[in-house]
């Protein structure tokens, strides 16, 4: 009866190719997203027992759907973290889509495996870690900081069995992303929060926290940011890992975001400190230009993490008895996940055949058209940069402006189709806020935005 789901239809697959195609030749629209002018339109009767033209479907999608999502890939795209894909990245994650591909373990992907791991080894590679260095992709940043932070707390314990199991502790700095806090949460453990230095976690605020903390004992852990997402404020790597180091703590980075900036000629002296991380992740679906749900995870010494995370049940014992150690290669095994896609490929075949030099110009790219949006805002006598650029991250201030105001700006910009710019706190204040990513985001789009706010 239902066979024919699985049959091959070369009229939807022609639809579905103009499709792909018009999107990937075409300029990237920003949408409207949940500020549409039209409303949703009614889904009522689609899920029904005899299902409908798949053609119809897709226009409909194309139509009515595709315009109330705001297109993160497009150069106007300036809010959160935007996601700017390569063209070969997409084209490979398609090639991934239909090639029934479970990323799970070696037994049943090797092939997808080891592609994986020449892309994880060789951003291990940039940030310092030894050879022996791995891990996996996951789906997120969250994702990652979980993983990690579940395997620094078993270690931990295992180093202070006079604490009891949720009196260990990790320290974070006041400015660490949510997903650290959310992630301590779950596994049931406190952090020490230490304030910053103007924003900047440091040595000599942690040695300071660690002084005057009478329970110092049971920090078993730091955790430091490689460029913070509100305003890319990059830690003190290389004091908060020598302290690390020195008090064997494990030493977690969350370069998410900001860690990518390993590629930039001109910003990855800031991150020398990460070659004494235990573990760390950086996103390549935020500044290293690969789809959605990709998140590099990397552990210093993988096997610790292994033995932590893997996943024991009677029909999993395949992946693990076996002498051949490429059979101890199984992605499932290194952080909280079992069947995964091989969420690495498009990444990897995008580095693969755009070289890494093309990588370092467009991550500096961005860096440039940031330090020359900053410059523009100090010219301009009714906008104040709020604190120095810093990455791909300005943030500025519009003089007698409120949250109301902003909002409101926000939101006419958006409705214009100029671009997407959403404001943020600061020091709870409201102000502007423009993240760069995309390479082709011009100067003059920039001007465009600042005038904006003239009146």
């Amino acid at each position: 009866m239902g066979q024919h789901m699985f049959e091959f239809d070369e009229q939807l697959a022609q639809a579905v190719f103009a499709y792909c195609r018009d999107r990937l030749t075409h300029p990237v629209p920003l949408d409207f997203g949940g500020l549409a002018v039209e409303e949703l339109p009614d889904l009522q009767g689609l899920i029904n027992h005899h299902g409908n033209n798949p053609e119809e479907i897709l226009a409909f999608f194309k139509d009515r759907i595709a315009a109330h999502v705001i297109s993160c890939d497009s150069p106007g795209f300036l809010a959160f973290i935007p996601n700017a894909p390569t063209k070969n990245s997409l084209l490979f994650d398609m090639v991934v889509a239909c090639s029934g591909l479970n990323g799970t373990s070696w037994l049943e992907s090797a092939g997808a495996v080891v592609l994986e791991n020449q892309a994880l080894e060789f951003l291990a590679d940039q940030a310092g870690l030894p050879a022996h260095a791995g891990g996996a992709f996951v789906s997120g940043g969250s994702m990652g900081n979980l993983s990690s932070l579940t395997v620094g707390r078993d270690i931990g314990r295992a180093k202070r069995p006079e604490f009891a199991p949720h009196q260990v502790r990790f320290a974070v700095s006041q400015d660490a992303h949510s997903s650290i806090g959310k992630s301590l949460h779950v596994l049931g453990i406190e952090a020490l929060v230490v304030e910053c230095d103007d924003h900047r976690f440091t040595r000599a605020r942690l040695e300071a926290a660690m002084a005057n903390d009478p329970l110092a004992d049971n920090v078993v852990g730091v955790v430091a940011t490689a460029g913070t997402t509100n305003a890319g404020i990059v830690d003190d790597l290389e004091g908060l890992g020598t302290f690390a180091r020195e008090n064997d703590l494990w030493y977690h980075v969350d370069g998410a975001y900001g860690g990518a900036a390993l590629f930039s000629p001109s910003q990855r002296h800031l991150f020398s400190g990460m070659r004494h991380a235990d573990s760390f992740i950086v996103d390549p679906h935020k500044w290293l230009y690969a789809p959605l749900d990709c998140c590099a995870l990397l552990y210093r010494n993988p096997t610790t993490a292994r033995k932590i995370l893997a996943q024991q049940a009677g029909y999993l014992d395949v992946l693990h008895d076996n002498e051949d150690e490429n059979y101890e290669w199984n992605p499932s095994d290194f952080a909280i996940h079992l069947s995964r896609r091989a969420r690495g490929l498009a990444f990897w075949f995008s580095l693969v055949t755009n070289g890494v030099g093309a990588y370092e110009d467009a991550v500096e790219a961005s860096i440039d058209i940031t330090n020359r949006a900053a410059a523009l805002i100090k010219e301009m006598d009714y906008l104040e940069l709020v604190r120095p650029a810093s990455l791909s991250i300005v943030l500025f201030r519009r003089l007698g402006w409120d949250a109301e105001r902003y909002g409101a700006w926000s939101q006419q910009l958006l409705r214009d189709q100029i671009a997407f710019v959403t404001p943020t706190k600061w020091e709870g204040e409201t102000v502007a806020r423009l993240a760069f990513l995309h390479p082709d985001t011009s100067e003059e789009l920039v001007v465009r935005i600042l005038e904006s706010m003239r009146d």
